[in-house]
């Protein structure tokens, strides 16, 4: 016995979380075809957003809503990040200069949908695919009261900040949410670092850690950390660091309270 399109557009409503975006793609595998899902727009119980995407008729989805289709429906790895997601974690709002747009991240060759990046979904969009860390470590579930998507936890977030410096965000800031955050548990930070490819962005990590006198140093064990050869530079004519062999604006040592 086959269910009947009434039946299903009752079933797929049912267990369809408010505020979300659905892929087609994903329908069709559970038993709506795209003519049932044509119909469906017909008679207007749902609406289009673009190619391969709809949302229930007459309903206002934001961009957590169009990720929750991308986690759990395409299965990407795109995320909230950054300073982004520390703002939803209640860790950046007082450095959020403009809350009204969101950094997500995403594996290398992870590329966002054209119906995501073209529909209006609340906020503007800064999309950075890059495996500098591994794809799923370090996320974390927040609960919008309706679904779930992932999000960076605080010290994965941390790292992608100082990816992002100092060409998309400052440095200052970094230093700034570093002094806020002193609540990375070490079995985290550590397993980051580990696995995290870029050698600039480890060193500034553990500098900026260091500076702000994280109370998480004394407990990391550094010797399974890949810290790289040579020096590394974040700005022309700043100031050398030779205990994590990295150049940082000089303008901040001079400001520092004490030499590391």
């Amino acid at each position: 016995m086959t269910l009947s399109g009434e039946t299903k557009i009752n079933m797929l409503l049912k267990g369809w979380p408010p505020g979300t975006v659905q892929l087609s793609s994903w329908l069709a595998k559970n038993g709506i075809s795209a003519q049932l899902l044509h119909q469906y727009k017909k008679n207007r119980w749902v609406d289009s957003i673009g190619t391969g995407a709809v949302v229930r008729s007459g309903s206002r989805v934001d961009y957590l809503g169009g990720l929750y289709a991308l986690q759990t429906q395409a299965g990407m790895s795109v995320h909230v990040g950054g300073r982004s997601a520390l703002s939803l974690l209640g860790l950046g709002h007082y450095l959020e200069l403009n809350p009204r747009r969101v950094v997500l991240f995403g594996a290398a060759n992870e590329a966002l949908p054209y119906w995501f990046r073209s529909y209006d979904l609340g906020v503007s969009l800064d999309y950075f695919a890059t495996s500098f860390l591994p794809a799923y470590m370090g996320l974390v579930d927040f609960n919008t009261g309706n679904f779930s998507v992932r999000i960076s936890s605080p010290a994965r977030a941390m790292l992608e900040c100082l990816y992002l410096t100092p060409k998309h965000q400052e440095f200052y800031e970094c230093y700034e949410l570093m002094e806020g955050l002193n609540i990375f548990h070490p079995d985290t930070v550590q397993e980051l670092l580990e696995n995290c490819t870029s050698v600039r962005v480890k060193r500034l990590f553990l500098y900026l850690a260091d500076r702000a006198k994280q109370s998480w140093m004394h407990f990391a064990d550094l010797s399974g950390v890949d810290l790289g050869s040579g020096k590394r530079s974040l700005v022309k004519g700043g100031s050398y660091i030779d205990k994590y062999k990295i150049t940082v604006p000089r303008e901040f040592v001079q400001n520092e309270p004490s030499q590391l």
